[in-house]
């Protein structure tokens, strides 16, 4: 048994627990982490987020699903790791890095009456190389490909951002049994690692609707790297701009593809909702 203090916090919804690694050492972070995601019988979030010391950067993040396997990144977490660092004093930058599985982020806070109010990040470079998404395919770039899930063929794209994604573009999310149709995507035999899938609505060049279906965690609220990963297959599909709204279940994030820089910048909201102590 272990007791530690943690946060719970959301970014559009992408609910995580947090914990502060500079007070507090965990063990056993894997059960840990299926334990207090629980939304029965633990705290209840899509995963657990531990913000650490960091040779490389000025911070670090470790992110656990609920399910306990570990993720490279979570856009959404990272926006919440900028708000905590920032509300609670840990630093007194707006502008600060965050090492990653999936490389160094950086992070600009928007600050409002002395708190973070948004925060934009450099997501990096999205992955277009199949074996390095991963798929299992042998093709330069997998850019609206055949996928055949229950007897029906999508339109897939794939694109990384740090951590998979498969993105297809559907008339209607509002309908959609994702619940059905999701662990077919996450399991499907392509998909060596597993999968992330973005179910994705073109409303108009600026506006996309989204629904995800996060490997190890299910359906959530919002997913900050599927986000962005819709909007780069999006427009390399031709079918928006490089600039578009992103509308998901929890919120919107607004996320740009800047070909020159060949990076991707996601802005949108991080929330606090409470502090407590846990023995697990």
């Amino acid at each position: 048994m272990q007791t530690f203090e943690f946060t719970k916090m959301h970014g559009a919804g992408n609910d995580y627990i947090y914990v502060n690694c500079f007070k507090e050492h965990l063990t056993d972070i894997n059960e840990v982490a299926q334990r207090v995601s629980d939304r029965h019988f633990g705290i209840g979030s899509d995963g657990l987020v531990l913000i650490c010391p960091s040779e490389k950067a000025d911070f670090r993040m470790d992110m656990y699903n609920s399910d306990g396997s570990q993720a490279e990144m979570c856009g959404n977490a990272t926006r919440c790791v900028g708000k905590y660092v920032y509300d609670r004093g840990l630093t007194d930058k707006t502008h600060i890095t965050l090492e990653t599985l999936a490389g160094i982020k950086i992070l600009d806070l928007n600050i409002k009456d002395g708190k973070v109010e948004t925060v934009r990040v450099n997501m990096g470079s999205p992955e277009l190389v199949p074996k390095n998404i991963p798929i299992d395919s042998d093709k330069e770039r997998f850019i609206s490909e055949p996928v055949e899930v229950l007897g029906k063929t999508y339109k897939v794209t794939g694109v990384s951002m740090g951590n998979p994604h498969a993105v297809t573009f559907i008339e209607d999310t509002d309908s959609l049994a994702i619940e059905k149709l999701g662990p077919h995507f996450e399991n499907h035999k392509l998909f060596p690692k597993r999968i992330n899938t973005e179910f994705a609505q073109i409303v108009d060049r600026n506006t996309i609707k989204m629904r995800v279906w996060e490997r190890g965690a299910g359906e959530t609220l919002a997913c900050g790297t599927g986000a962005c990963a819709t909007l780069v297959a999006a427009y390399l599909n031709g079918l928006t701009d490089n600039e578009a709204d992103l509308v998901l279940l929890g919120g919107t994030l607004h996320i740009k593809y800047d070909e020159a820089e060949n990076a991707v910048y996601m802005t949108g909201p991080a929330a606090f909702i409470c502090d407590g102590t846990i023995t697990v």
